[in-house]
């Protein structure tokens, strides 16, 4: 097949535009054209027409025409044979091995680490410190309605990590040249995702439609031999001669603890899994503090975005709620960005520690909420948080109280209008944008809720924001404190064979290690993870 791509047509065009369009690209008959099908749909809104852009995959009437337009295409960059993109198992056994492989975590890379390892036949052992998908849904409801926190099942840990209450986007800028992005997708798809993910361009799934998925991936990896433990936290590791040999499991349900032996593990743990990273740091597991970013939610009407990015073409059924993406370089050479930004969505108490007030974003598939929100957040380094490995934690913590503190108490979030944070005033009262965090927003003054560097560099980056898309800096827009979970503070460095540096057999996935930053890039870390471990067990070269 030939792949073609910047097919570019007018956004309400007709069906038979695209196969038109190809048959002009190639310069074949109509009868030459056997099928297509499309690969990737986005759009253009750079110019005053905004335009529909195709890849698309092409069967032509016999190999010998496909080979002769591909020679004469050959400079051409749009005119390319098809990739092969079907995934093939890096190993299979007919019977799982004594000592089976243990997961630890369930959010997408625990996910796809343990399904890998389930399709090839070993059969894994999953240990998530929450609950069930449904069951942690409702305590997570349970702080959002009634401000009541249950600290091992919430927003960050439970079936399904912090992805699953989040706007569930499915893309990523990781190298991916073994399509394993493709087979993170399919496999959703097979889990009851709708198909339009695997040609859309910016494709999610939103938190209701996730909650299904997620349920079915699990009972594919039972179904295989695979064993899942809920409410199971790792509080200790057993460690003989520089190699993982065992785990200390806590049953949380009834408080006991039971030893688990173990040769190969992998810690798919989320980026808040804050006492096992201190517990690991004092085993001796080498990690290193890393860059991360803390900030503001920022929440506009959806409809201001959709006019600014779409313009006449605002509301129109195939383009969905508008999205963005920003940056700005402070002059006291801070990083200001956009994170994480979920169109027709509500901000969210994402907290997993009694007293803290955190806040993230989520939508629904169908993204169809009143606002739009991101997180505004600047970066920082470890050189802003010195003290060693677990310093980044002690820094979010730090601000994370304080934006309880500033919030009253209750998990309520300390909020401020960007007119008043850019003016250096306190805001007293809401204006025309209504906050979606619950269990709710005070109004007061953010000014210390974030370090000064942070604070100068963010109202320096709002106003230069409404520069690029017209109201962004509107004086009733919502902040909403704080953003601190952008990614982990913490590295648990591993080598080419994916393993530790200093413990055999132990491999750090996703998120939590990272080595990955959203849902598409855990799912491929936890696929190439797994196939790590297989071939650890099963001794196998990859060809």
């Amino acid at each position: 097949m030939i792949r073609l791509t910047e097919l570019k047509l007018p956004l309400d065009h007709p069906e038979d535009a695209l196969p038109a369009l190809i048959v002009k690209t190639l310069g074949i008959q109509p009868a030459e054209l056997l099928r297509h099908s499309i690969y990737k749909r986005s759009y253009d809104a750079r110019k005053q027409k905004l335009l529909l852009v195709y890849i698309a995959d092409v069967a032509l009437a016999s190999p010998e025409l496909e080979a002769s337009l591909l020679r004469q295409f050959e400079a051409n960059p749009h005119i390319r044979p098809a990739p092969d993109q079907s995934y093939h198992l890096v190993a299979r056994v007919d019977s799982a091995p004594a000592v089976r492989p243990v997961v630890v975590g369930f959010g997408p890379c625990g996910i796809f680490a343990a399904l890998l390892l389930a399709q090839m036949g070993f059969k894994p052992i999953v240990l998530e410190r929450g609950k069930k998908v449904r069951e942690r849904t409702k305590d997570t409801w349970g702080l959002w309605r009634k401000g009541v926190l249950n600290p091992e099942s919430n927003v960050q840990f439970g079936e399904g990590g912090a992805g699953t209450f989040s706007d569930g986007k499915l893309w990523s800028q990781i190298k991916d040249p073994r399509f394993l992005g493709r087979k993170v997708m399919l496999e959703f798809v097979k889990a009851g995702a709708p198909e339009e993910i695997l040609l859309v361009s910016k494709p999610h799934i939103g938190t209701f439609k996730l909650v299904k998925v997620v349920e079915h991936m699990r009972e594919q990896i039972t179904a295989l031999g695979g064993e899942i433990r809920f409410q199971q936290r790792v509080s200790d590791v057993l460690i003989e001669e520089g190699h993982i040999r065992g785990l200390t499991v806590q049953n949380l349900e009834d408080g006991s603890s039971y030893e688990l032996r173990a040769d190969h593990v992998v810690l798919a743990l989320g980026h808040s899994a804050r006492d096992t990273f201190a517990m690991l740091h004092e085993r001796g597991v080498y990690m290193e503090a890393k860059p991360f970013s803390v900030g503001f939610r920022i929440e506009h009407p959806q409809s201001l975005i959709d006019r600014a990015r779409l313009g006449q073409h605002a509301g129109h059924p195939l383009l969905g709620a508008a999205d963005y993406k920003l940056v700005h370089h402070a002059a006291n050479g801070r990083s200001v960005y956009s994170f994480c930004m979920c169109p027709g969505g509500t901000v969210v108490a994402a907290t997993s520690e009694v007293g803290r007030v955190v806040t993230n974003g989520m939508s629904q598939y169908s993204r169809n909420e009143r606002n739009a929100n991101a997180g505004i957040v600047v970066g920082i380094t470890p050189a802003d948080y010195p003290g060693g490995p677990l310093a980044g934690i002690n820094f979010q913590r730090q601000l994370e109280s304080h934006a309880f503190t500033l919030g009253g108490g209750g998990y309520v979030a300390p909020g401020q209008l960007v007119g008043d944070f850019v003016a250096d005033q306190a805001s007293t009262q809401l204006g025309s944008v209504e906050p979606s965090y619950k269990p709710g927003v005070l109004m007061t003054d953010l000014a210390s809720a974030l370090p000064d560097y942070a604070i100068t560099a963010m109202r320096e980056a709002l106003p230069a924001f409404g520069k690029k898309i017209k109201g962004f800096d509107m004086f009733d827009a919502v902040l909403t404190g704080v953003e601190t979970r952008t990614s982990s503070p913490l590295r648990i460095t591993r080598g080419d064979d994916f393993q530790s540096l200093n413990v055999r057999g132990l491999y750090p996935a996703g998120e939590g290690a990272s080595y990955a930053g959203g849902i598409l890039s855990a799912g491929v870390d936890g696929i190439e993870v797994a196939e790590a471990v297989a071939l650890d067990l099963t001794k196998t070269v990859r060809v």
